[in-house]
């Protein structure tokens, strides 16, 4: 019972950090990096630097408008995304 216990505490922890969300609005590069999938340091990178140059995102879909970013992308981590 004991190891029942321990393991359901650990896969609750587990599962909160694997999937934890990342608000694409405030976020440096290695967090974006880290939590969305197909995004690695060179597109966080060019989030990071159109959010900069244009301010903050208004929508989800408009995270397209970053070179290397594409529907595909976003719909992958849709759920992933926080736009705060």
């Amino acid at each position: 019972m004991k190891f029942l216990k321990t393991l359901f505490i650990t896969m609750a922890i587990f599962a909160q950090t694997a999937f934890a969300a990342v608000n694409v609005n405030s976020a440096d590069a290695e967090k974006i990096a880290a939590e969305l999938k197909g995004v690695g340091i060179s597109k966080a990178t060019a989030i990071v630097a159109y959010r900069e140059k244009n301010g903050p995102f208004k929508t989800i879909e408009q995270l397209t408008e970053v070179k290397g970013i594409g529907l595909k992308t976003v719909e992958k981590n849709r759920t992933e995304i926080l736009l705060k």
